[in-house]
């Protein structure tokens, strides 16, 4: 019975606080993933917890390009889709519903220092957007963006550098459906130097089935880097870029998928990504070998041709 007692005690502390000091000294204190986690705790927290002014200031302070939030918002942009898009029914309402803009929010950080934060509607509705390879840039080609981050004296060390202390978001908006996702895998996938130009490229993905939302950051410069790039494109796992129009429905999956939780987004969106280009690597490696046995079959047959027009012109001369 005491041990019950105490039980009972410790679950109902809380309440014993003061509501204002709750609302003003705790809650205000935790980030959005351990609000949510307060929430279900007991009806009085969940009640506190709910307060969209809170739910806003948070969804401000994590992206800080976003200019309003709401508790829904922060479930959308902080849970990360599922790898077979199917909602609760096992279908999507209306995937060919056109929204006449999409909405991208982006904040790229280093070492938690916001170095580039911007908000793009791209118009969706335009025939040059429906049939035109996806591809949204935040960074305009004439410009870059000054960055802290420092070029170390071996490549492979920069490249070590970004990928542990470069982060992104890139939420995409439904202002219809206000519904959005984040693309992001937050930290890069993969960073490698592009031995052409010399810049390193720093990629984020988010795997959908068979295709992959790639989001390409470019770096450039000697000692001090700038960002020369940020562009989102959405690739098939043959190698091809899907059009705006196709891309559109992948998007919209996306945002009405099942989600899971965003606390193990890095590690298993690099997990799905090394999966992606396996398969991509296998497929082009299939593709390849049958190439390889048509052309085969492609020169025997011209050479059996061509020997039997040989035999057939010595059997003419020596008749």
């Amino acid at each position: 019975m005491a041990t019950s007692s105490s039980t009972v005690t410790d679950t109902d502390l809380i309440s014993t606080v003061h509501q204002d000091i709750i609302e003003s000294h705790i809650l205000t204190r935790l980030d959005g993933a351990t609000l949510a986690s307060v929430s279900c705790v007991s009806s009085h927290l969940h009640s506190l917890a709910s307060n969209e002014i809170l739910w806003s200031k948070i969804c401000r302070s994590t992206w800080p390009s976003c200019s309003d939030g709401s508790r829904s918002f922060f479930s959308d942009a902080y849970s990360m889709v599922e790898m077979e898009t199917t909602t609760a029914a096992g279908s999507f309402s209306d995937l060919d519903r056109l929204f006449p803009e999409l909405i991208s929010a982006v904040d790229l950080r280093y070492r938690g220092e916001l170095i580039l934060s911007r908000v793009v509607k791209t118009e969706t509705t335009t025939a040059w957007f429906q049939s035109s390879p996806l591809r949204i840039d935040l960074v305009d080609g004439k410009d870059t963006v000054a960055t802290p981050i420092k070029r170390r004296r071996r490549t492979e060390d920069t490249c070590c550098d970004l990928e542990k202390d470069l982060t992104l978001s890139w939420i995409v908006i439904d202002p219809i459906g206000k519904r959005a996702a984040n693309l992001s895998s937050h930290r890069p996938v993969s960073v490698q130097r592009n031995w052409i130009s010399g810049e390193v490229e720093a990629q984020f993905a988010t795997v959908v089935e068979t295709e992959e939302c790639v989001i390409t950051v470019v770096t450039c410069g000697e000692e001090e880097m700038h960002v020369r790039e940020v562009s989102l494109k959405v690739e098939k796992m043959e190698g091809t870029h899907l059009n705006g129009g196709d891309s559109l429905v992948i998007l919209r999956k996306v945002m009405e998928g099942k989600r899971v939780n965003g606390r193990h987004r890095e590690v298993e969106s690099k997990r799905r990504h090394e999966e992606f280009m396996e398969k991509k690597r296998e497929m082009k490696e299939k593709k390849m070998r049958v190439e390889s046995v048509f052309d085969i079959l492609t020169v025997s047959f011209g050479i059996l041709g061509f020997v039997s027009l040989v035999v057939f012109c010595l059997w003419r001369t020596s008749t």
